[in-house]
């Protein structure tokens, strides 16, 4: 079964989840009764997030204001650059690399200055390993480098950290009065350390919607300005988002893609024992983009406190994998494997490029039946009978296909993801805008580097029996 998601034929295939296609797979008529009520009340809890304001990256796609800062920032730049630093993490750092790799394409860095038509370079530094920092910090030439620093709180520990490091060498390098033309923040609209120091120093900043976490910010100032800095057409990425957002409004299940993928996975996990979602796209430029869903799964819906009040963990676990590469390490697993996994694969029409295999040792039949075909037909023949081993071994999976990456489907991807996030939050009963999970690790870092106003925590004592 397919639902043509219509705007430039991106669609969405789950034949092979349903009866009798699959076997044990859904029974069609659920799609008008047991999963539409469920999609109906969902919908109808998304509603009301969205008119309490609580949904704001819905609202993304139509923020004029937002794209005009973007393009006034810069438009305003007083130099060009050749590198442009990304220093971010999480939601910060996943939805730039995400823009970066799928729009700007492989060895984008690598490029030359006339191959980037003049654009500058895009590193996303979201780890603070020092050893990684270090390396870019002596191939770059930071006189000639941007640093965008993301967090909209302005307290990210590991941004943060970064930042102080970059600022401590942009001042020596160039003073404290250059340096400042070399930094822009994108942070909260009005409070945290980052706006104060922006509003003490004159540093140019750009904001970040209160009501738009990090998850789900890549369509807003946190991911359109470095697009923008290299050229990315930020105004079609978010056409294709729009287009996508209004049709993720139907009131219909059969016509809405955002809620059969929530619906579907959301009864493969509670239903069918398969809490383990993989998304395995088959392309190179999208593997950022499974690895931004992981987390966009991931933290949205792996909650201990339903919105009842309840307290029972849930949530499925997102997987990320990329094909054909995984068919050599995961597919094994995913065939033959406890059967507690379904696959989403993204599928591209257009493969970007047009190589051909040409006919060569016509006496070996292990190259011979290659010839005359191309590597894009390959790859996506690959992922064809990938879907129907997986669909004759009992796995569902179903497949978003998009026509070409380019900013107009890349926007109708995110939006249709997100969605769909947000769907599944209310099926399984719980806030998906929310991370009350990962405040513990936060306040127990802050106390073991001495934060002012957090005590230092009583750790557990290393045991000597337990250490080889």
């Amino acid at each position: 079964m397919e639902i043509d998601c219509e705007a430039r034929g991106v669609r969405l295939d789950y034949g092979n989840f349903m009866a009798p296609r699959l076997r044990d797979g859904i029974d069609a008529s659920a799609l008008s009764t047991s999963l539409s009520v469920a999609f109906e009340a969902a919908l109808s809890t998304v509603s009301t997030w969205r008119e309490a304001g609580n949904l704001g990256f819905l609202d993304l796609p139509y923020v004029t204001d937002a794209v005009a800062d973007v393009t006034r920032v810069v438009d305003g730049l007083d130099q060009s650059f050749d590198d442009v630093v990304l220093l971010g993490i999480g939601g910060s750092g996943l939805g730039a690399m995400s823009l970066r790799d799928a729009l700007l394409g492989p060895f984008w860095n690598q490029r030359s200055a006339e191959g980037r038509d003049g654009f500058p370079r895009l590193h996303v530094l979201d780890n603070p390993d020092p050893h990684t920092f270090q390396r870019l910090m002596e191939q770059i030439d930071p006189t000639r480098a941007l640093f965008n620093v993301v967090s909209k709180s302005g307290g990210t520990a590991e941004t943060m950290a970064q930042y102080l490091v970059v600022r401590e060498r942009l001042d020596k390098a160039l003073g404290p009065d250059r340096a400042r033309s070399h930094l822009l923040f994108t942070t909260d609209a009005t409070s945290g350390a980052l706006r104060q120091i922006g509003d003490t120093e004159g540093v140019a900043m750009l904001s970040v919607p209160d009501n738009v976490g990090g998850r789900f910010s890549v369509l807003s100032p946190v991911g359109l300005l470095p697009a923008a800095l290299c050229g990315v057409d930020i105004d079609a990425l978010l056409s294709g988002a729009a287009e996508m957002e209004s049709r993720c409004r139907s009131q219909a299940l059969i016509s809405n893609p955002a809620g059969v993928i929530a619906c579907l996975l959301h009864h493969a996990d509670t239903d069918q024992g398969c809490p383990i979602h993989v998304m395995m796209p088959y392309s190179d430029r999208l593997r950022s983009t499974a690895l931004w869903f992981q987390q966009l799964w991931a933290e949205s819906l792996g909650k201990k406190t339903k919105l009842s009040g309840e307290e029972r963990p849930t949530g499925p676990t997102p997987l990320a994998a990329l094909g054909a590469t995984d068919q050599h390490s995961l597919l094994q697993l995913l065939m033959e494997g406890p059967a507690d996994k379904v696959v989403l694969f993204i599928a591209v029409d257009d493969p970007g490029a047009a190589v051909s295999i040409p006919k060569r040792h016509p006496e070996i039949d292990a190259l011979s039946y290659l010839g005359g075909h191309s590597l894009g037909e390959l790859l996506a023949t690959e992922h064809t009978a990938t879907a129907e081993a997986l669909r004759r071994a009992g796995r569902a999976n179903a497949t978003i296909h998009l026509p070409v990456v380019d900013a107009h489907a890349l926007g109708q991807l995110i939006m249709l993801l997100e969605v769909a996030t947000v769907l599944a939050g209310a099926l399984y009963g719980v806030d998906p805008m929310n991370q009350p999970g990962v405040e513990l690790s936060k306040q127990l870092t802050y106390g073991l580097l001495g934060r002012s106003g957090v005590p230092a925590p009583e750790m557990a004592d290393a045991d000597p029996r337990w250490v080889l």
